[in-house]
């Protein structure tokens, strides 16, 4: 009975093994069946292409890395990204340019066509950008650089912003020089959302964490050189414009980078130039042909010297009218209400004014209004001395490229010209600059430095003794030359950099006035710097509250002279060294700091060390006894309570460390992170506005 009872059980056991077996092969059959069911087109070819990515993929990183690529296709998509743009601005100019033309001899539709035109595409440049991103109105720049001093804003980092900036800033720049604005602020921006997103990808073909620590550091600062190398082609100025907008210092680390992307972006931007047949080489955006034997006299220094001097001066009062007109939007009930509610309405308002202001027909006709932005800088940088070219009656004046005809209408001279431009574009700029739309600045203050330059040097050249030869040729002082010095004087003092010096070297390929614009410039941005005003950008910073602490140095002496004893206070996530597993739990339960610090006791407080939350999880998971069987992280740089918020913002963003700590004879007294910087820095700008 016992045997017959065991070889059932063994049938039994079989007949299980038997049914599981049919029941597994019936499952495998089910999947095969639905795998087959689901059909793929170009299932081989797909894969074929699969694999043959991943082997590049795997090559390339075993030579290079990915780190590397991506600075690469930063600056070939960016520069695509810019032709891009030019290419569809320049439709939107020519149809409107060819509508206005089409109504010549109806002088009210010809006035409906030029004002209502530039208004309908800023109204919906900024409904629309609103509409994606509340966020994406400005240059972006003072965002960036709070983002490159260390302060997260992810809501300026996302792809619908990108979005939203990208069609709001064609838009705007399709309104042409009525508006006066343009794009190298934005496209900083972009260049700097499109590398945190190369980053990201990146990161996850790497199987990296993004999300730990900071390490996107590095693309941002890469990124904002881009920006400005994809706008001009100026690979080198670009990545001085990087130095310069990083605030406090610059890592040599983000150096070959910036230079690897910044010159892919100018050689992209240039090679798509020659191949759409704009250019026909590879060669400077506004080339220029000046005189190489004898640019300039030298008694002519002291006119760059004077010419910086007038570039700083008027650049302090523009800067005040900026800031005033900034505080009106933000403080009258009335603008505020508009500005919060009825965005585009605004803007068509405001564009509709200042379009009828340069209306051809009426006061545009002494201004140029007829010249693109692109056409304003390249008849100001011309090397033909325009008074005395007019007044030659043997010179031929109806060429088809002669820009200058257009400073040079009938009934008028062209010093009451350039006269008009300045005094009726510095106010314009500065309404320009309340429209809550994506748009940027710089070039606006370029052109108009230009201006500025232009309208002493045709003065000197029709004082100077040294007129026009019998054969009515350019004299010998080069009015070009002082319209380049101003550009890049005027420009760095209201953006209080050095960078549009070389900018304009780079512009023009023209090498040989780089001393007297190198001088303009530096006299321009001393004066413009004076008594701590700040900068265009710093304004924008300050006006926004916007946690920018070299824009708050300027304006808040209490952050100069604040001891870190005075805002820090004891942190209350700290590791004993003898911590128990309960313990730690505890403490990651409680707390959501990604380092904590580990100290002798509670009571002493002595500072041991650093751990991160990843080495508890693993000590966690590892089920050890104590927190000392982890490996601390050495303690590299510490801070006394008499060092001030300045200094640990310089040293912190100079190691690029998560935080640092404060401690007195040892004990710890506090933390520093870029979340304490900012909470800080946020307390400062409230008090000081309410006082």
């Amino acid at each position: 009975m016992k045997a017959a009872a065991d070889c059932g059980l063994e049938r039994a056991s079989e007949y299980v093994e038997m049914d599981e077996e049919h029941s597994g092969s019936h499952v495998e059959e089910m999947l095969t069946a639905s795998n087959m069911q689901s059909w793929k087109p170009w299932r081989p070819a797909r894969s074929m292409v699969k694999e043959g990515v991943q082997w590049v993929q795997a090559t390339v990183s075993s030579v290079v890395g990915l780190h590397w690529l991506s600075y690469v296709a930063l600056g070939i998509l960016t520069a695509l990204l810019s032709f891009c743009m030019n290419l569809t601005v320049a439709k939107l100019l020519r149809a409107h340019q060819w509508l206005s033309s089409r109504l010549e001899g109806h002088a009210v539709l010809q006035f409906l066509c030029w004002t209502l035109y530039p208004a309908s595409l800023c109204a919906l440049s900024s409904s629309f950008s609103h509409s994606i991103c509340p966020y994406s109105a400005g240059s972006g720049i003072p965002e960036v650089r709070c983002m490159l001093a260390g302060v997260e804003l992810p809501d300026y980092l996302s792809l619908s912003h990108l979005f939203a900036k990208l069609v709001g800033l064609t838009c705007s720049l399709a309104a042409g020089s009525t508006v006066f604005l343009g794009k190298v602020g934005p496209f900083v921006h972009l260049s700097t959302m499109l590398g945190v997103y190369l980053h990201r990808l990146c990161a996850s073909a790497a199987g990296v964490n993004v999300k730990e620590g900071r390490p996107k550091q590095e693309m941002l600062v890469v990124a904002a050189a881009v920006g400005v190398a994809s706008c001009f082609g100026a690979p080198i100025s670009g990545v001085l414009f990087s130095v310069e907008v990083t605030g406090t210092h610059y890592a040599l680390r983000d150096y070959y980078p910036s230079m690897l992307a910044t010159a892919c972006g100018a050689l992209a931007f240039r090679l798509l130039s020659v191949c759409s047949g704009e250019q026909e080489t590879v060669q400077a955006l506004f080339k220029t042909t000046y005189s190489a034997r004898l640019p300039f006299q030298p008694a002519e220094m002291l006119a760059f010297a004077v010419l910086g001097i007038l570039c700083g001066a008027l650049s302090r009062v523009y800067l005040r009218c900026h800031r005033w007109i900034l505080q009106i939007t933000r403080t009258n009930a009335v603008l505020c209400t508009i500005l919060a509610t009825e965005k585009a309405l605004y803007s068509a308002g405001v564009v509709f004014l200042l379009a009828s202001v340069t209306f051809p027909l009426s006061a545009g006709h002494f201004m140029a209004a007829k010249l693109s932005m692109n056409q304003l800088l390249s008849s100001l940088l011309e090397e033909t001395q325009w008074y005395m070219v007019s007044q030659n009656a043997t010179v031929p004046q109806e060429t088809g490229d002669s820009l200058w005809q257009a400073w040079n209408p009938s009934g008028t001279t062209i010093y009451a010209t350039l006269g008009v431009f300045l005094l009726m574009k510095l106010w314009m700029l500065v309404l320009a600059c309340t429209l809550p739309l994506p748009a940027g600045y710089f070039m606006p203050v370029f052109i108009y430095g230009a201006a500025v330059g232009r309208l002493m040097g045709e003065g000197l050249a029709h004082a100077s003794t040294n007129g026009p030869s019998s054969q009515g040729t350019a004299c010998a002082i080069n009015p070009g030359g002082y319209a380049l010095a101003g550009a890049a004087a005027f420009s760095g003092a209201v953006t209080h950099t050095l960078s549009p010096a070389l900018l304009a070297l780079e512009l023009t390929g023209q090498h040989t006035h780089a001393v007297p614009i190198l001088l303009a410039t530096l006299l321009a941005n001393a004066l413009a710097r004076a008594r701590h005003c700040p900068s265009f950008y710093d304004a924008i910073a300050i006006v926004k509250k916007l946690p920018h602490p070299p824009s708050l140095f300027r304006t808040c002496p209490k952050l100069l002279s604040a001891q870190l004893g005075q805002v820090v206070q004891v942190p209350t996530a700290v590791l004993e060294s003898q911590e128990g597993v309960t313990g730690v739990e505890k403490l990651l339960r409680s707390s959501t700091e990604m380092i904590f610090p580990v100290v002798d006791s509670h009571e002493s407080g002595v500072l041991l060390g650093s751990v991160s939350r990843i080495q508890l999880e693993a000590f966690l998971h590892g089920r050890g006894d104590q927190v000392d069987q982890c490996s601390f992280q050495p303690v590299k740089i510490q801070l006394t309570p008499e060092a001030t918020i300045k200094q640990a913002y310089s040293v912190l963003g100079a190691v690029r460390e998560p935080c640092l700590f404060v401690t007195e004879r040892g004990r710890l007294a506090g933390v520093i992170t870029w979340s304490e910087i900012k909470r800080i820095i946020e307390e400062f700008v409230k008090d000081t506005s309410q006082h």
